[in-house]
């Protein structure tokens, strides 16, 4: 005859949601950060005129400032993408003096005020700016307010946000496909273009997706340096700023838009951060 003894239960893991009831220590004050900026957001959603919503989005200055906000945004991740992913592979592949004061000086625009964004741009690309006069009087370019300046300011504040994805994608890649491919004859460019971007391609798209996100929300260096001029520099937050003084329901409709494009961002995102390492 042979017993059997009860498997001894097994304690619960450390970290498991059910290895004990939450502190209310900390419940709390969670429960308060998220009332602090859900709220907000519901109220901008309980104060939105939902029954003139279609005729105010219909409005004219309203699809101006939309479709002046789209083409600028585009444009200036375009750029973001030709100027950005180089300058992320180089701070990811390259061993040269000096290339944590260049990734320092990459990230600033992250933390740096936008309207102080938009003075140096106005005091390095103004008429009277540092390549802006030469560009005024070599060519007959300038860029302060105009749709071209738009895109300069988005640019500006938008593009760290790609290099800091790509770079991250670059790093976490595995280098030995690299490696094959020049040991089998292929050149650098060749590298990078047929093994080294489509290893990297979900981060260039994450990256490519919060920039243009960036971009179309911009406001302080674009006023800054571009103005506000309806039809030619007004893009949506400028049109929220402007309404909110006027017509404060046309400014939550913007505002809605706004809105709605951030969650449809942070929605196609959410599997990329939630598994990330």
């Amino acid at each position: 005859m042979t017993s059997t003894t009860p498997a001894p239960a097994r304690s619960p893991e450390r970290g498991s949601p059910r290895a004990g009831r939450l502190p209310w220590v900390l419940v709390v004050p969670a429960l308060l950060g998220l009332a602090f900026l859900v709220l907000p957001l519901a109220g901008l959603l309980v104060r939105a005129p939902w029954a003139t919503l279609p005729q105010r989005l219909a409005e004219p200055q309203v699809l101006e400032a939309l479709r002046l906000s789209l083409v600028t945004a585009t444009v200036a991740t375009a750029v973001c993408l030709l100027l950005g992913v180089p300058l992320a592979w180089l701070l990811a592949r390259a061993s040269v003096p000096g290339l944590r004061v260049v990734r320092a000086l990459v990230t600033v625009p992250l933390v740096l005020p936008p309207v102080v964004g938009g003075v140096a741009l106005l005091l390095v690309l103004g008429r009277r700016g540092l390549v802006g006069q030469w560009l005024e009087t070599a060519f007959g370019v300038t860029l302060p307010f105009t749709t071209a300046g738009v895109v300069v300011a988005e640019a500006f504040v938008a593009m760290p946000f790609l290099v800091i994805s790509v770079e991250g994608a670059l790093r976490a890649a595995d280098v030995r496909f690299e490696e094959a491919a020049a040991t089998l004859g292929a050149s650098r460019w060749t590298v990078f273009r047929r093994v080294t971007l489509p290893l990297v391609m979900p981060g260039v798209v994450a990256g490519a997706v919060l920039c243009w996100a960036r971009a179309l929300g911009e406001f302080g260096a674009t006023i800054t340096f571009a103005g506000n001029f309806p039809g030619r520099t007004q893009t949506m937050p400028l049109a929220v700023y402007l309404a909110l003084e006027t017509e404060p329901e046309a400014a939550i409709v913007l505002s809605l838009v706004l809105l709605a494009v951030s969650v449809i961002i942070l929605a196609s995102l959410r599997d990329r951060w939630v598994n990330s390492p």
